[in-house]
């Protein structure tokens, strides 16, 4: 079988919502990735066989393919196609899956993969209209009637495992420290492409931005356990704050893939393989579940175990997730997340997937590790899991 290769891995800096990114559409947003993923390794972008992006919200300034509405706006060739896909927070990373196993069918030589949100411009849910949003009564007969936000999701998964509020604050401390230490060394500077800010009307300002705009570079356990309940029913979600969850945030990402054949043609060097995938699913009624069992699954189908892996990424979209997943597959401290996670960098829910991927090789190529693991609860009770193994 034909080997799908990742021949480069980028993201724009992480903004907080209605922060330094907010003048961004998100169409030009992610048209910044892409034209910098094709300039940066010199390739013609009329040898891309297909673009493929995540995206959550696809309405608004998001709907219409985003993604191909990005390539054109990038000045890049029309003769191209692009496609927008939509598996919730895993949106990216299934378009990785995407990418990658066309490449290993022989359908793409050359592709790339992408993400973006921007979670100012088309808030969470805002493409839900109605009391029950976009959900029809047989689905919602089919889940008990049940709608259950986020928080009490996160919080049903803390007390399913035992995890604690304390426990869960200092989760979120790690992970500020993580990625403040990482930022702060510049261990994110090869994977951010730098990114000027414009105002409200679009225009630049002149200003730079080239570090994420949300980890908290000090703080502290007290600070942390001072924060409110963030659900607006604090009795459902009493230890589910704004500090032990994702934040809310803008941002893009991008990844190009190729066969081995094609990269070593084109003189491109093969950074990382793709060697597994599996997605999986859960409750969709408990919809943030479903990063244990798709883990279960990858390590039956391929033997693998925890031990395997040099880095681990699941995402952060509440401790309590990651602590769960930490919990039943015991990975070593040090290679869960090792430059933090979204409870820092941040969660621009269509891009996630690739930057958590992006910082993922770029760490095992910092440390000569291997094989690394990535897994994320999505949308609908849903997850991805994708190992990659470092080349060179």
């Amino acid at each position: 079988m034909t080997e799908a290769v990742i021949v480069d891995a980028i993201r724009t800096p992480i903004a907080k919502r209605k922060g330094a990114l907010a003048g961004w559409h998100p169409t030009d947003l992610l048209g910044h990735v892409l034209r910098a993923v094709v300039e940066r390794n010199g390739i013609d972008p009329e040898t891309v066989d297909d673009v493929i992006g995540g995206c959550v919200t696809q309405s608004g300034e998001q709907g219409t393919n985003v993604t191909r509405n990005a390539w054109v706006a990038a000045g890049l060739p029309q003769s191209v196609a692009a496609t927008s896909v939509d598996r919730q927070c895993g949106s990216s990373q299934q378009a990785v899956h995407f990418a990658a196993q066309g490449v290993m069918a022989g359908a793409y030589d050359l592709v790339i993969a992408c993400g973006v949100e921007s979670m100012t411009r088309a808030p969470m849910a805002s493409n839900a209209r109605g009391g029950s949003g976009p959900f029809s009564p047989a689905f919602l007969a089919a889940c008990d009637n049940q709608l259950k936000m986020q928080f009490e999701v996160a919080q049903k998964i803390a007390n399913d495992w035992g995890i604690t509020r304390a426990e869960m604050d200092a989760f979120a401390i790690e992970s500020h420290r993580r990625a403040s230490e990482a930022s702060r060394a510049g261990a994110f500077d090869r994977e951010i492409v730098p990114i000027s800010l414009r105002d409200e009307e679009g225009n630049d300002t002149g200003e730079i931005m080239t570090a994420d705009e949300g980890i908290r570079h000090e703080t502290s356990l007290e600070k942390m356990a001072a924060l409110p309940p963030a659900h607006f029913q604090p009795e459902l979600a009493p230890d589910i704050t704004a500090g032990n969850s994702s934040q809310m945030n803008d941002g893009a990402a991008a990844m190009l893939i190729a066969s081995r054949e094609t990269a070593d043609r084109l003189g491109l060097r093969p950074r990382a393989v793709f060697r597994h995938f599996a997605v999986g699913a859960d409750s969709a009624v408990w919809v943030l579940t479903a990063p244990n069992p798709v883990t279960r699954k990858l390590y039956a189908k391929t033997g693998l175990t925890t031990a395997d892996f040099d880095a681990v990424e699941v995402n952060e979209a509440f401790a309590s997730i990651t602590m769960a997943w930490e919990r039943e597959f015991k990975p070593e401290p040090e290679k869960l997340n090792p430059r933090g996670g979204a409870i820092a960098i941040g969660h621009p829910l269509g891009a996630s997937g690739i930057r958590l991927m992006t910082t993922m090789l770029h760490y095992l190529e910092d440390t000569g590790g291997r094989l690394g693991f990535q897994t994320m609860c999505e949308g609908g009770g849903q997850a991805n899991a994708t190992v990659i193994e470092r080349l060179g």
